[in-house]
């Protein structure tokens, strides 16, 4: 699934306005980026961009702005730290509008190879409404071309990600896509619809809830899929087994079943854990030291909850991952936040960074864990959007993709 769009090489930007929806939703302390990943992801097409000569307009959303329009969530830090990975100054306009009077001027001012960083676009209200058509055609008024370069808000038709390319094009503009988008489509894409096989699919997390149709999805293109996290628990107890205090989605257990009958249907193997990391209950704060023992998947004494899968279950997924040609791994094994239950993660981290096959994570915490415990630059790709990617691995078409011009 190359999807066959329009790429930010397909466009000539010299002289051109070119707007380009990056994902800079950083984490920040106090007025601090404590996290850049999302800023150096961005910084390719940016460059690319203004090494054409084009005048390059920035826009990204910050935060849920809960609670309107707040210095907290405004992207002057973002403004700052681009200035300095670029060498040159980005140009801040401040108004919580986003696209008034000062983004029309500062815009008008520019020459080629200027950047202009608007405010956090969700101070302008909920981009999804009937607010979103008018604040679509204000971008873009801004701009002549538009390249969407955020996958993490791809899954999302809102006004600055899908709802503006309806105006670029009505201008004559082109809409395509940026490196870091390409490099998404390419990577997801390939892995879900064409893999090189043997093609073993890991899935963990809290919840069934939440993946539900990528569990269905996967069963039908992969050849392995191994199942961890909280979300195990479901389908042991779906097996009939004793899962104690565990997590466990009581709603979901028929639909569980159905999918351990899909995947002996289909002839795939479906791995779940054989033994589990117990605990009298779930640690406070998330990275207390806590007390565990191992016991087997259908022993789960009544009185504790398992946290992480046990170290026979690490060891036969990690022997699962190893002849593998292709890995697409979404949400941890196990309260990977606290040290005595990240073992299990690690454990598949420390197996993926050994196998030759191309290995996807598929951001969310599976990202901030393969990160964390040392193993990122061992990836082949690490997708920088969570709920993106995992409606991609659903099968479903992202809006932000989906509108680019087609080659």
């Amino acid at each position: 699934m190359g999807l066959n769009k329009k790429s930010v090489d397909d466009i000539n930007a010299k002289g051109r306005k070119v707007l380009v929806r990056c994902d800079f939703n950083v984490p920040l302390k106090e007025g601090v980026i404590t996290d850049e990943t999302r800023i150096n992801a961005a910084l390719p097409t940016i460059k690319k961009l203004i090494n054409d000569g084009g005048k390059v307009i920035l826009c990204s959303h910050l935060g849920k702005v809960k609670e309107g329009p707040n210095e907290k969530e405004s992207l002057a830090p973002v403004a700052k730290r681009l200035s300095e990975k670029l060498g040159k100054e980005v140009v801040f306009v401040a108004d919580y509008n986003v696209t008034g009077e000062a983004a029309t001027a500062a815009v008008a001012a520019m020459n080629e190879g200027d950047v202009v960083l608007l405010q956090n676009t969700r101070f302008r209200g909920k981009e999804e409404t009937k607010n979103g058509e008018e604040f679509s055609k204000e971008l873009a008024d801004l701009a002549d071309d538009y390249v969407c370069d955020a996958f993490g808000s791809s899954h999302r038709a809102h006004a600055s990600v899908a709802g503006v390319t309806k105006f670029i094009t009505e201008k004559g503009g082109s809409n395509v896509v940026g490196y870091l988008m390409q490099k998404e489509i390419d990577f997801l894409g390939n892995a879900v619809e064409n893999p090189v096989r043997p093609f073993v699919a890991i899935l963990g997390g809290a919840k069934v809830a939440d993946k539900l149709n990528v569990i269905s999805n996967l069963l039908e293109k992969c050849d392995t899929l191994i199942i961890g996290g909280g979300m195990a628990y479901t389908f042991l107890k779906a097996q009939g087994k004793e899962i104690g205090n565990s997590l466990v989605d009581d709603e979901k257990i028929d639909y569980c079943k159905e999918m351990m009958d899909k995947a002996e249907k289909l002839g795939k193997k479906l791995l779940l854990p054989i033994d589990t990391t117990v605990a009298a209950g779930f640690p406070s704060p998330i990275d207390a030291e806590i007390e565990v023992t191992y016991v087997d998947a259908n022993e789960i004494p009544a009185d504790m909850e398992g946290l992480d899968i046990g170290p026979k279950t690490a060891a036969m997924y990690a022997d699962a991952v190893k002849s593998a040609k292709t890995v697409v791994w979404n949400g941890p094994m196990g309260v990977f936040e606290n040290p005595t239950l990240a073992a299990g993660t690690i454990a598949v981290a420390k197996a993926l960074a050994e196998t030759e096959a191309t290995t996807i994570i598929g951001g969310g915490d599976s990202a901030a864990a393969v990160n964390q415990l040392g193993f990122g630059d061992k990836m082949s790709h690490i997708s920088t959007g969570g709920g993106a990617s995992l409606e991609f691995l659903e099968g479903k078409v992202l809006p932000g993709v989906d509108a680019a011009d087609d080659k």
